[in-house]
């Protein structure tokens, strides 16, 4: 593929300098610029970009009020997302990829704050929603731009900075089940510099049993006009969170009788503690007014521990559901460190941008015994304090990418894409007895080549078609390579002839500005298919055990392929006879086209195998306690969990006089399977959101700008899930039926409301 896309783009580049100029007419596209960066996005979308992107600036998400980035997001076709704690720690999900996986997996999308790629081990991104100037989602394969894990798309995130900061602010919010917030900035604009400084905090007793979460964030940004084209942003963030239970219960009747989790629901991990440093110098020099450069250098700190795998059995062999009794306590330590650079030009109809990329990841990780546990009644006893595994990771990657973008007439443009990434996996752990004292020391390395191919055509001045074809991967994890040396089980087996993963995204859509009754409107209209193949997956079914011998023990392999269809809809107004309105509709139609062994456990999973177990041993509800067995299900054309077939979003703002805005949103999902066997169902639901806010200058205090809001969500008290999950017996009951997924039951009806004072 390198070849051939290395010889398509010499021929675009011989084509752009041999063709002689040409002319613009009204009908004609945008000038021809490269506005994708993995640095920074100061660069505006165009006309010309030949993919779905959704920009929102700070103003939309101030006016939002909301408590987390998925308040903001869900306007945005397309998007699914995990919650958990206060929501401001968030796995984004885009286009069905990744909804069948819930717990410690990378999501499929690649998080860019400021330039610097973040993530959470378990896919999940941190950000304080108070620091946010925009957020830019692009979808569709995008490693071309951003590297690893763009399977479906990117989301990037651009922190507040500039002369929009300067003077002071303070905030303050109250709500339901004990929410707080506190907000101050301070900021200064001089002629060569700026910056400001900001805090941030937040806290919440929670509506779940054990759910208290709780943020601490100091942020700013430094900014020097080095000359009158160049600049030096130094920016940082340094958080420190906590968040407990998730809030999930097992089964629809405790759904319905225990919704907070008070009797003994408990989520797979607890009590985490995570301390979070982030810090980017950025570089940027207009060379003329047609060349650009940019550089940055970053690191990310992420230092986190927690429990996890909650207790069957005491050390006694006696059955417990304590809510503080977890087997494993987690101490995790990871270090992003970073630099890239781009160079950028045009010259007619011509654009060009060649961009590098150096980071170096390190995941240091221990495990240990929490407490003192059996895994059956008769099993062996493991004490409290015993290492389980103490290994670190190191990922490395050096990646080349460019752009091309080509006016093929004055109203036809092409743009292409090409990276290269060469990715090193390091992995070393200590002999410690979980792995049955040995030493381990292992490294891989990965080649992977993205590209994106792209079309937009000018019906008119304000139409545009775009079509596309470009690709995204995610190499291989370090416990996906390793897993086997990590443990004594010997059916747990390690794989390293795993290749990364890839998808290819294909895209064909519709940009235009309209009037609509009497509206100045934006239309933006996509269907796309996103096609993976390589898909990585336990030969063992997910989460099945790892005593389970079916499937040749537990081993990763490529043994999975995906497919996601779909149609996206996006309408914006701007605000005409004190109206305004936002609209996005998603079909999604996503099934496994490769997926036929999958084993679900049925009892204990870490109790003995018993292949066919008698119609006694079935019936005896003491012998799933200590014993399993698995079932074959070939998913092959299933349904992926958690993608509803439709989604739809709407947001009208009324403003009835100075200062006043009067919001509704409704947002509706229909049902979704729950789990990979597509028996247990995720229902669907529809709910209404309202604000009302005013804002005044205040006569006494030039400048000085006070604001009021109220907002209550969920109005109607409509009770439903926000999310459930289906992976087996978890009820230890030998059936697999409606009382086994786990289920996490929104709060009902909240509220929140705040004043905010600006000078």
């Amino acid at each position: 593929m390198l070849r051939h896309s290395t010889v398509a783009l010499a021929c675009l580049l011989a084509c752009g300098v041999a063709a002689p100029g040409w002319a613009q007419t009204s009908d004609a596209l945008a000038p021809i610029t490269i506005t994708g960066s993995a640095i920074d996005d100061r660069f505006l979308s165009s006309a010309t970009d030949p993919v779905s992107s959704v920009t929102i600036g700070r103003q939309q998400i101030e006016e939002q009020h909301a408590k987390n980035l998925i308040e903001v997001l869900r306007a945005v076709s397309g998007i699914t997302a995990d919650l958990q704690g206060d929501g401001e720690t968030v796995k984004i999900k885009l286009r069905g990829v990744e909804n069948q996986r819930y717990m410690g997996e990378k999501p499929g999308v690649a998080i860019i704050i400021d330039g610097v790629p973040v993530y959470e081990r378990t896919g999940k991104v941190n950000i304080d929603i108070d620091n946010i100037e925009s957020i830019k989602v692009i979808k569709g394969g995008a490693s071309y731009l951003y590297g690893e894990d763009a399977l479906a798309g990117a989301v990037v995130i651009t922190t507040k900075r500039g002369a929009s900061q300067r003077g002071a602010k303070a905030e303050a919010d109250a709500g339901a089940f004990g929410y707080r917030r506190a907000m101050v900035r301070a900021g200064f604009a001089l002629d060569e510099l700026s910056g400001h400084i900001q805090y941030s905090d937040r806290d919440q007793d929670g509506y779940y049993f054990l759910s208290r979460t709780y943020s601490k964030t100091l942020s700013g940004n430094l900014k020097y006009a080095l000359t009158a084209g160049s600049d030096l942003s130094l920016g940082f963030e340094k958080s420190q969170r906590f968040r407990d239970r998730e809030g999930s219960v097992t089964g629809v009747d405790n759904a319905l009788t225990d919704p907070q989790g008070i009797n003994g629901g408990r989520g797979y991990s607890r009590n985490f503690d995570v301390d979070l440093a982030r810090i980017n110098l950025t570089y940027s020099n207009d060379l003329d007014e047609r060349s650009n450069l940019l550089a940055v250098v970053y690191q990310y700190q992420d230092d986190t521990t927690f429990w996890a795998n909650p207790m069957r059995f005491t050390a006694t062999g006696a059955p417990t559901t304590g809510i503080d009794h977890y087997s494993l306590l987690n101490d995790y330590t990871q270090v992003q460190r970073g630099f890239k650079t781009e160079y950028r030009t045009h010259r007619d109809r011509l654009a060009l941008m060649g961009g590098l990329e150096v980071k170096r990841n390190s995941f240091d990780n221990r495990v240990s015994t929490l407490n003192s546990y059996r895994a059956r009644p008769t099993g062996p006893v493991t004490p409290a304090g015993m290492v389980m595994s103490d290994d670190d990771t190191v990922e490395t990657n050096q990646a080349l990418y460019g752009e091309a973008k080509l006016g093929l007439s004055d109203k036809t443009a092409a743009t292409f894409n090409l990276r290269h990434d060469r990715l090193g996996v390091r992995f070393n752990a200590l002999p410690v007895a979980g792995n049955g004292n040995r030493t381990v020391a292992e490294r891989k390395d990965f080649d992977v080549n993205s590209y994106r191919l792209g079309l937009t055509h000018a019906l008119d001045k304000d139409t545009t078609l775009h079509a596309a074809v470009s690709t995204g991967f995610r190499a291989p994890t370090a416990e996906q390579l390793y897993r086997g040396q990590t443990t004594t089980n010997t059916l747990v087996q390690g794989n390293p002839d795993l290749q990364p993963e890839k998808a290819t995204s294909f895209e064909i859509g519709l940009k235009r500005q309209l009037q609509l009754a009497g509206w100045p409107s934006s239309l933006n209209a996509a269907l796309f298919q996103v096609d993976r193949k390589d898909f990585i997956l336990d030969s063992n079914g997910q989460y099945a055990g790892s005593n389970n011998p079916a499937g040749g023990g537990s081993q990763f392999r490529n043994i999975g392929g995906a497919r996601s269809r779909g149609l996206e809809l996006e309408l914006r107004t701007q605000p005409h006879r004190q109206w305004s309105f936002d609209a996005a509709y998603t079909y999604l139609d996503s099934w496994f086209t490769r997926y036929d062994s999958y084993y679900q456990t049925y009892g204990n999973a870490n109790g003995t195998y018993v292949a066919s177990p008698t119609a006694a041993q079935r019936a005896n509800p003491g012998f799933w306690q200590s014993n399993f067995t698995v079932q074959r299900y070939d998913n092959t054309g299933k349904k992926i969990p958690r993608t509803p077939p439709h989604q739809f979003n709407l947001r009208a703002n009324y403003l009835p006089a100075p200062g006043w805005t009067l919001s509704g949103e409704i947002d509706a999902k229909a049902a979704a399977w729950a789990d990979e066997v597509n028996q247990e169902k995720l229902p669907g639901r529809t709910l209404l959101h309202l604000t009302a806010q005013y804002s005044t200058k205040l006569p006494a205090w030039p400048g000085a700008r006070l604001s009021a809001y109220v907002r209550v969500e969920n109005l109607f008290d409509k009770r439903y899930y926000l999310t459930a999950r289906g992976a087996g017996d978890s009820n230890m009951d030998g059936r697999y039926n409606s009382q086994d997924p786990s289920i996490v039951v929104d709060p009902g009806r909240t509220w929140r409301l705040g004043l905010s004072l600006q000078f």
